[in-house]
């Protein structure tokens, strides 16, 4: 795309989009920009995908066309306070991938005719498989959203909720991986206890996952129905299910969910 995007913030969530994008070829790395809090850190990290360092938040917001808010929550407003009016020149698009932030809070910050939308990312956009879970409400003209979504599109799923639920969805889309993990681990595990290989029985548990989720995406046939399916009347499937019921799996999965909204 011939449009120039910043960072303002260089974690883990932002190298895993600008990945992303430099690998699916729909950002040059030179055409991201970069900043963050330690410059030595910043140009390693940078390096990477032949993106350019920046020493200032400011600067990032004079070279790019879209700005991608990737700092802490808490630091959000001592950062962008000072560059509300930047943020406000024509051209300019601010999204935000921090959790807490709505469009209401950044209008307050930086004003009402500031073009913002509001995301929470997951980290599998790295391999263009990722989830933007997507506020509805939002500042962007056509053309801006056009923009967003040929950036986004094509490393992940672009879901858009209401604002009250955005904090749920995040937990689903962006913390689960986390429990997905744990699940993939324990696969691991079970399957070196009985002489598999761990890297062997890794692979087999992380293609197992992708194809499940594939599947339901394409099919959207509900996943109990899909449960049901691999399941034989008095076969091997159904006593796993079973084993894992009287563990309580889905009441676990929910606990943690519960866990974090609580």
């Amino acid at each position: 795309m011939d449009i120039t995007v910043g960072f303002i913030g260089y974690g883990n969530m932002a190298q895993a989009i600008a990945q992303g994008w430099v690998n699916a070829g729909v950002v040059e790395g030179g055409r991201i920009v970069v900043c963050a809090a330690h410059f030595d850190k910043l140009e390693a990290n940078a390096a990477k995908l032949g993106v350019r360092a920046m020493r200032s938040a400011a600067e990032v917001v004079e070279a790019a066309d879209v700005v991608v808010v990737a700092i802490k929550p808490y630091q959000i407003e001592s950062v962008l306070r000072p560059l509300a009016d930047a943020l406000n020149m024509p051209g300019k698009t601010v999204v935000s991938i921090a959790a807490g932030w709505d469009l209401a809070k950044y209008q307050e910050l930086l004003g009402e005719d500031a073009h913002v939308q509001c995301t929470i990312p997951n980290t599998p956009m790295a391999v263009g498989k990722g989830v933007l879970v997507t506020e509805i409400a939002n500042t962007l003209t056509d053309d801006e959203t056009a923009a967003f979504e040929a950036l986004f599109s094509p490393i992940s799923l672009i879901e858009r909720v209401d604002t009250a639920h955005m904090g749920i969805a995040m937990v689903v889309a962006g913390c689960a991986p986390a429990f997905t993990d744990m699940y993939m681990e324990a696969l691991g595990d079970a399957g070196v206890k009985y002489g598999l290989q761990r890297a062997t029985a890794y692979r087999l548990a992380a293609k197992m996952v992708e194809g499940v989720g594939a599947l339901y995406l394409d099919t959207e046939t509900h996943p109990g129905a899909m449960k049901d399916a691999v399941c034989s009347p008095g076969g091997t499937t159904i006593k796993g299910v079973a084993s894992l019921e009287e563990s309580a799996f889905r009441g676990a999965v929910i606990k943690a969910v519960d866990a974090i909204v609580g």
